[in-house]
């Protein structure tokens, strides 16, 4: 999952609201009608939004690898993870995620699935949980601050030790790896060179 500097706030703007210069600096709008950058900020107060976030469901000889992380001062495990980040394609990320979090170069080769999972505290996150295989490993690489180390353990192994899972997604991915559930990549279409376009304040008079 993502490492303190990658954070994001609740409160946090989207980027054509955050683009936006303060209320008192903004050219006025027409006469009856609400400022753009108004709009923009109730939209963004009002649209539900999920946390996207990536997986990867790594086996090795029947064992998977995992990453042992610091979350909200306990000790819990989960497969290398974490946010989607703006402007990025998902298997970039996966790719990034885990050479951060494990400081293994992993190669996507399927889409395992794509989980909705709702949280106890009511917070909803969307996982695109991928498969494939790791190669060179960097022993000297620092791995993100959340992480604590890493292991490879059995689907057994990590059954027994359900209680210290971050998510029941951890392993609901690792039972359907072993069902066989696999999509193509190519199931995946990301176009992120277009442009965002917004609406234009009227100009002063």
């Amino acid at each position: 999952m993502p490492s303190g500097r990658r954070a994001r706030s609740k409160s946090a703007k989207c980027g054509p609201c955050a683009a936006e210069p303060p209320l008192p600096a903004r050219l006025p709008a027409a006469a009856g009608a609400p400022a753009t950058g108004a709009l923009r900020a109730l939209s963004c107060a009002m649209v539900w939004k999920p946390d996207v976030t990536v997986a990867a469901v790594i086996e090795r000889g029947g064992r998977f690898l995992l990453v042992e992380e610091r979350i909200r001062g306990q000790l819990v495990l989960n497969q290398p993870a974490g946010h989607l980040e703006d402007g990025e394609a998902l298997l970039d990320a996966v790719t990034r995620e885990t050479l951060e979090e494990t400081a293994w170069q992993f190669t996507p080769e399927a889409l395992l699935g794509i989980y909705q999972w709702r949280s106890p505290r009511g917070h909803t996150t969307l996982r695109f949980a991928f498969t494939g295989s790791v190669q060179g490993y960097d022993a000297a690489r620092p791995l993100d601050a959340p992480i604590v180390t890493t292991h490879w353990l059995a689907r057994e192994e990590i059954a027994q030790r359900s209680a210290r899972l971050r998510t029941p997604l951890v392993l609901r991915c690792i039972e359907d790896y072993v069902a066989g559930c696999r999509l193509p990549l190519d199931a995946l279409k990301a176009e992120l060179s277009s442009a965002i376009v917004s609406l234009k304040l009227p100009e002063a008079t």
